[in-house]
């Protein structure tokens, strides 16, 4: 969404959303230009092309220089968080995200942020065995103690153009004969569009108590169920079986080797498995998955999105 060269960026009240140029930060200021709001991402990658022109102002996310950090906040009525990892590479692990979280939150409370919206997961649990949602229940304790006025979105999965989870499954399915499905593929989950979850995003920063949001759509799905609905949107004929664990997560490495990425994980498969990403309470988007395929069938999976070309180092 780019603007014209001449254009000067909105005045009024500054909103900061980490990773504009990444996916789900990315809709989140899609939203917030559209409304007319001035819009500051933190970014780890300052010096890339902004696709936004100057509509969006452009500063470093960078957790080491905290005065920085707080400078570069001051005056905002909303910090979007969205940083996160979704598995350890390069030396970032779940534990280096919280801490990094907490020096971001830090810096809100020292700038006078108004109200932090964070980005957790649905079932975010700080007793869970699993990293991923360990982690990110251990900072939605921190947060709901922080002083920050606060609102805690919970998505389950995020679909649209280029995301990671349904656009892979469509591209494995273009490619890939035969389709292994972890287990017996009876758990579930419950998609959410990612323009969905920004629109929760932006109507929160004008909420006056602290809550905690289920983000959801409309759909619930089991998961051999989901994967035979993208072969069927994508006219794929790939064989779909169901196949051991840790036989999926063999393939699913392969695949990751050949495309220098990490497909799926061993702890992905464990949160599928245990139905984590389904929400406690009722839907709060409205994108229909089913109609959503109808409409995008022709693109997805066309193109592989990868994780760690996203994350690629600074």
């Amino acid at each position: 969404m780019a603007a014209s060269a001449d254009r000067r960026p909105p005045a009024g009240e500054l909103h900061v959303v980490t990773g504009a140029f990444g996916y789900t930060g990315a809709a989140i200021a899609r939203q917030l230009i559209a409304a007319g709001r001035r819009v500051r991402t933190l970014t780890n990658h300052p010096r890339e092309p902004n696709p936004y022109g100057s509509s969006i102002e452009v500063a470093p996310l960078d957790f080491n220089h905290l005065k920085e950090l707080t400078k570069n906040l001051e005056g905002a009525a909303a910090l979007y968080n969205t940083y996160w990892v979704r598995f350890p590479a390069r030396g970032m692990t779940h534990d280096t995200a919280v801490e990094n979280t907490l020096r971001l939150m830090r810096a809100a409370r020292d700038a006078g942020v108004r109200r932090f919206v964070h980005v957790s997961i649905t079932n975010a649990d700080r007793t869970s065995p699993l990293p991923y949602f360990r982690g990110k229940g251990m900072l939605e304790g921190q947060i709901a103690n922080s002083g920050l006025p606060f609102t805690i979105l919970r998505p389950t999965v995020i679909f649209g153009p280029g995301d990671i989870l349904i656009n892979n499954l469509a591209w494995m399915l273009r490619r890939i004969p035969i389709f292994a499905i972890p287990g017996d593929g009876e758990y579930q989950l419950q998609p959410i569009f990612v323009e969905d979850l920004a629109v929760l995003a932006m109507a929160a920063a004008d909420e006056s108590a602290d809550s905690i949001v289920e983000a959801a759509g409309p759909e619930v799905y089991r998961f051999g169920e989901l994967v035979r609905t993208i072969a069927a949107a994508i006219g794929s004929r790939a064989r779909i079986v169901r196949a051991n664990p840790g036989l999926a997560l063999a393939a699913a490495r392969i695949v990751g080797l050949i495309m220098r990425d990490v497909t799926l994980t061993r702890d992905e498969i464990a949160g599928l498995r245990a139905s984590l990403l389904i929400a406690e309470g009722a839907a709060t988007g409205h994108t229909r998955l089913s109609e959503w395929l109808r409409t995008n069938a022709a693109e997805l999976g066309v193109r592989y999105a990868s994780e760690l070309a996203r994350r690629r180092p600074s």
